[in-house]
């Protein structure tokens, strides 16, 4: 049976298993699709014959090492090529049929993975909100009165809606990271000119980004290592090192509580504040950055010369087509004709005084941490005042084309009212696989499940898989190194990733020992022993990190192997039975924080 979200990792899992086959996976996507309220997610899809079709292909000659992505269903923004289906932008009058694949779809079909069909946006990816195009506004999968995000918004839902594994989209201001945000999933913009941006129809294409959305960071990261490739074809295509974060002493900007601005969103205010808790809880630390030099560089986007460069785009189409098009969007663009070749230099001049006063801000932190939207609108509101309630939206976001950023959006919890609410992780260029590592464990941290699904347990990390490093071991933890707790740090500072919340097996009794400095707790595996089970964190260490960590523990402590809810079996701390002599038991709590906290004690 297909996941409600089928994620990459384990859908994957499912094919190894023999469980599903694709044409099992295509079979539920149909139904899904059909049985989907929401019509305005797609603009085209594979008929239903042909996906039949090519899962039967798949099937005929079974996954592959050369294959990552056998089977795995994907959707794509219809402002990228796909052959043998009409690329619109968002209008009918402007479509046209390519003969090929634009290059990074055609390396997620190399990789086996098997194409749904093309997804609906802002027309000409001209908006935040997802409400500007003639085949219908795609609504937030929580509430259909509510505005999707955009331009993004038909890959969005998709993969909110566990219609797809995964979509491209595209973010000059923003386009993938607010829909991510709207809809509990992950965005990410990779660094400007990695992602080949041939066969994209560009909105500002000194700025356009093919982007990635998905269910995890750790399905992000591993789409975009599948499809970033320098092309020689591209002249905005580069290639450069990743660069790594800091292990130790790593560092977060974040707003002061002046520039904090929510539109009145008071529960989006307090969900900001509660992922710098969590953020913190890692290990990292918070510092307060004068956001106005990002805020200013912002604010050129629209209020700037470079509304220009959409113009360039489709110059010869809006001239004869202008009544055919959405009333927004043409009047953005149309704009761009009051803008002289001299205010374009004047707003160059002006970016690289807000790049240069930024970099003051970049000497005290490595990553920002920002809101990805202030608020959330509903469809309704956004169509009667368009232009000021999308600029909102782009407040946290706006400047990050600009500032030669690389970026990810991730989960951040729910408000009061069910809707979600999503946080940025930002850094200079090229840091793409350090920010996809610390979203994983930001969103982890949230514990607020993935598209729809708010429950899901999020599955086990692909980033070392991504990463190419077959070195890595998972570690239960139980007590005193949980997040935010006295010892967390030893696992930080060796680099640990946190990789999902989750319990024991029943099989467990826990302990708490007498005399120890923090506090800690000692696992016990009782065989026939039904509990609760204990609640605790897999983290994953580098071998060399993990040995140094077990050469550290001290008696009676040791590390095993211990049995995890669902049947998984992974390395864990142990406590030897002479331990618990003078120990007391506090299993009926359930964990070691659950029984801290009832005793009002510092952890």
């Amino acid at each position: 049976m297909l996941p409600d979200i089928p994620d990459i990792t384990r859908l994957r899992r499912l094919y190894a298993a023999g469980d599903v086959t694709p044409l099992d996976v295509v079979e539920a996507i149909i139904a899904r699709i059909a049985a989907w309220p929401d019509a305005a997610v797609w603009i085209s899809r594979v008929p239903d014959e042909a996906l039949r079709q090519a899962a039967r292909g798949l099937t005929a000659r079974g996954p592959s090492a050369e294959e990552p992505l056998w089977g795995i269903p994907f959707a794509v923004k219809d402002n990228i090529d796909c052959a043998g289906l009409e690329t619109t932008a968002g209008c009918a009058a402007f479509a046209y049929r390519p003969s090929e694949d634009a290059p990074v779809v055609a390396r997620l079909k190399a990789a086996g993975a098997l194409l749904i069909g093309k997804t609906n946006l802002d027309q000409f990816a001209t908006g935040l909100n997802g409400t500007r195009s003639p085949y219908g506004a795609p609504r937030t999968v929580f509430n259909s009165a509510y505005i999707s995000g955009g331009s993004s918004s038909g890959s969005a839902v998709a993969v909110a809606a566990g219609l797809v594994s995964f979509a491209l989209g595209t973010d000059t201001a923003g386009s993938c990271r607010v829909p991510a945000a709207f809809n509990n999933i992950v965005g990410i913009k990779p660094t400007r000119g990695a992602l080949s941006a041939r066969g994209l129809v560009p909105a500002c294409r000194s700025l356009d980004c093919i982007s990635i959305l998905a269910a995890t960071a750790g399905d992000g990261e591993l789409i975009r290592r599948i499809v970033t490739q320098f092309d020689e074809e591209d002249p905005h295509s580069r290639a450069g090192a990743q660069r790594p974060l800091p292990q130790a002493g790593l560092r977060a900007g974040v707003l002061s509580a002046n520039e904090r601005e929510f539109y009145g969103d008071d529960e989006a205010a307090r969900l900001y504040q509660q992922a710098i808790d969590n953020m913190a809880a890692l290990g990292v630390s918070m510092v307060e950055i004068d956001y106005a030099p990002f805020r200013e560089a912002a604010a050129l986007l629209y209020d700037g010369p470079w509304v220009a460069e959409r113009l360039a785009a489709i110059e010869d189409f809006i001239e004869a087509h202008s009544a055919e098009m959405d009333p927004t969007v043409y009047g953005i663009i149309s704009r761009a004709r009051a803008y002289s070749a001299v205010d374009a230099f004047r707003g160059q001049y002006k970016l690289l005084e807000f790049a240069r006063r930024a970099e003051a801000e970049w000497a005290r932190c490595d990553v920002l941490l920002l809101p990805t939207a202030p608020t959330i609108y509903t469809v309704e509101a956004m169509q009667a005042d368009p232009l000021r309630l999308n600029a909102r939206l782009g407040l946290y976001t706006n400047f990050v084309n600009l500032l030669d950023c690389a970026a990810i959006a991730v989960p951040a919890g729910f408000k009061a009212d069910g809707l979600p609410f999503g946080v940025s992780l930002i850094a200079p260029a090229f840091h793409d696989a350090a920010l996809a590592e610390l979203g994983e464990r930001l969103h982890r941290s949230c514990a607020c499940g993935m598209g729809r699904d708010r429950q899901a347990v999020l599955p086990d990390s692909l980033l070392s898989e991504a990463k190419n490093d077959g070195d890595r071991i998972s570690l239960f933890v139980v007590g005193a190194h949980l997040s935010g707790m006295p010892l967390n740090h030893e696992l930080t500072k060796r680099g640990g990733v946190l990789i999902r919340r989750c319990r024991s097996a029943p099989c467990y009794r826990l302990f708490a020992l007498a005399g120890t400095v923090p506090p800690k707790p000692g696992l016990s595996h009782s065989p026939g022993f039904v509990g609760p089970g204990i609640e605790g964190e897999v983290w994953n260490l580098g071998a060399a990190d993990f040995g140094s960590f077990v050469a550290s523990i001290p008696a009676p402590l040791g590390i095993g192997k211990v049995a995890l809810e669902g049947g998984d079996v992974v390395s864990g701390f142990i406590c030897e039975s002479y331990g618990l002599a003078d120990a007391f038991e506090v299993t009926h709590y359930g964990g070691w924080r659950a029984y801290r906290t009832s005793i009002e004690a510092p952890v």
